[in-house]
């Protein structure tokens, strides 16, 4: 990708990187599910939205979309997958740089990619893909209890993309946070 097309992007996504809760739920409300040949074989740069990530030094992360055998034996079909990405915390200007290197990156936190009118747990916005790190087979971690939603934020520019993120604790479902990505580069981890 040219210097300049991801400088546009990084614009992009820093403007809406600044709206309000009730923006961003629109968009949400709006956004158009990416399909599946837009995400595979593509990394995005994340940011997520608002305070505590900051604090918490989760601000920025990489995802990646990739297509590969189920990790799990059960879930909704059709689907690819996905992984996230640690990336040093640094101002959200300024460039991603994976953990531990760019030439080495840790992947971890995998979920399923799938339409969330599939799930009907998680068909809050039908309009959008869930990532599903339940059907991620991430043992322990932590990430096992996202649920992801996905649109595009306008259907003509599949490069920027909002999320907005639940916990499933079993009966409840809380609000855990937005996030930004932008298209970053092609990759061929494959699972």
């Amino acid at each position: 990708m040219s210097e300049s097309r991801s400088s546009d992007l990084r614009a992009q996504a820093l403007a809406i990187y600044g709206k309000t809760h009730d923006q961003l739920d629109a968009i949400m409300r709006e956004g158009t599910a990416p399909s599946f040949d837009s995400l595979l074989g593509w990394e995005f740069d994340g940011l997520n939205v608002g305070a505590i990530p900051g604090l918490l030094g989760i601000r920025k992360f990489r995802k990646g979309f990739y297509k590969g055998s189920a990790r799990t034996a059960f879930g909704p079909e059709p689907f690819i997958q996905g992984y996230n990405t640690p990336i040093r915390s640094n101002p959200i200007d300024q460039p991603h740089v994976a953990q531990p290197s760019e030439s080495s990156p840790k992947r971890f936190g995998f979920y399923r990619v799938h339409p969330s009118a599939l799930n009907p747990e998680f068909s809050r916005y039908p309009n959008a893909l869930l990532l599903d790190y339940g059907l991620g087979a991430n043992g322990l971690d932590p990430s096992r209890f996202l649920r992801d939603y996905l649109v595009q934020v306008t259907p003509e520019n599949p490069d920027i993309l909002l999320g907005k993120a639940y916990l499933d604790l079993g009966l409840v479902h809380p609000f855990a946070g937005f996030f930004i990505l932008r298209r970053q580069q092609q990759h061929t981890f494959a699972g």
